[in-house]
């Protein structure tokens, strides 16, 4: 699966035919996206927007919403890379469109609670 689309709120975002570097992104550790939209960084960086709450909303719970595990990668070249392991490539593909969109799930802590680092766009 790859996330390419989806809708929140009143509205629809992501291209038919998204154009991104796959490859970079598969270095910076996601995968399973191929999401392109002009409007929807516009909506996520503006809190006056009509849509900014829900869209916030939708992107913490792909980024907690799951059973994915965040193990520390065996990359010389970068230790502090994360690699997920899910049990679908669905989830996979979800989780990995939150981090795309700047809600990088960085694994659980102790007490089993989900850490989420949160990214500026």
């Amino acid at each position: 699966m790859e996330f390419k689309k989806f809708s929140v709120g009143p509205y629809s975002y992501g291209v038919s035919d998204p154009v991104l570097d796959l490859q970079q992104l598969k270095n910076d550790g996601i995968t399973n996206v191929n999401f392109s939209d002009r409007h929807l960084f516009t909506h996520m960086n503006d809190y006056q927007h009509d849509n900014y709450a829900e869209i916030h909303r939708f992107m913490e719970i792909l980024s907690v919403c799951h059973t994915v595990i965040a193990e520390k990668s065996k990359n010389a070249q970068n230790p502090d890379h994360l690699a997920y392991n899910a049990s679908s490539p669905d989830e996979l593909a979800l989780v990995n469109a939150a981090k795309f969109f700047g809600y990088n799930f960085k694994g659980r802590d102790e007490d089993n609670n989900m850490v989420v680092e949160l990214k500026n766009q």
